[in-house]
């Protein structure tokens, strides 16, 4: 039975039979010190300190059996799904598949490549590598969504305002029904993850909508209880 989570900028109408939890690049290079953002010169902690968020946000969908889809930025190692224009930006000598403290950066089966142990997806959960910021392009995920009923999106993940904008970007123009959970995601830069939330609910929810964690806990246990 669907039911209301209170969100910006109006209530989202939950269908738990049609939604699916993505969380976009919880990964190693991207949070951990020494990693590529590390590297990078931002400021990690900033993302470490939403990793037990994003566990509990798992934890809630794995208790009631709901898809979860993980994502990792990833190419393959002869970089053939990475174009020129993306691999040349960058610091120099720290650019995709240039050598890093874990490896091989943002190439598939790196060390530096692989989602968080504490984050790490269990059997039956959706696992994609994306080439892209997107979680679309290049990944078939949109098919395997489909083949699940799936019409409803809620996001986590790392940055706020590049993969994980730019997935329920596309995700939004695919038809999807998107909902960020806003302590679950973060950026290097805060003022970066407010400008794309505030994108993200503007205009009547344009992209989608957002909530805390602690209010998506609260309607889904309110759901049991009066369900």
């Amino acid at each position: 039975m669907a039911f209301a989570v209170p969100a910006r900028p109006y209530d989202f109408i939950l269908d738990p039979k049609h939604v699916a939890l993505v969380v976009i690049d919880m990964q190693r290079d991207f949070i951990e010190t020494g990693g590529f953002g590390d590297a990078l010169g931002n400021d990690v902690s900033r993302l470490t300190k939403i990793v037990p968020t994003v566990a509990a946000l798992i934890a809630l969908f794995r208790a009631r059996k709901l898809p979860i889809v993980h994502t990792r930025e990833a190419h393959r190692p002869d970089l053939s799904d990475c174009p020129p224009a993306k691999r040349l930006r960058g610091k120099p000598g720290l650019r995709i598949g240039d050598v890093g403290a874990m490896g091989r950066i943002l190439v598939a089966g790196e060390p530096g490549n692989q989602i968080l142990p504490e984050l790490a997806p269990v059997e039956g959960e959706i696992v994609i590598d994306k080439p892209g910021k997107g979680m679309f392009w290049g990944t078939g995920l949109q098919d395997t969504l489909a083949g699940l009923g799936i019409t409803q999106l809620v996001f986590a993940g790392v940055t706020t305002e590049v993969c994980v904008q730019t997935s329920m970007r596309e995700a939004n123009d695919r038809g999807y029904e998107c909902m960020l959970v806003e302590d679950a995601t973060e950026s290097y830069f805060p003022e970066f993850k407010a400008a794309a939330i505030e994108m993200i609910v503007a205009q009547g929810g344009i992209v989608g909508w957002a909530t805390p964690l602690s209010v998506l806990e609260n309607a889904f246990a309110e759901q049991v209880v009066h369900g």
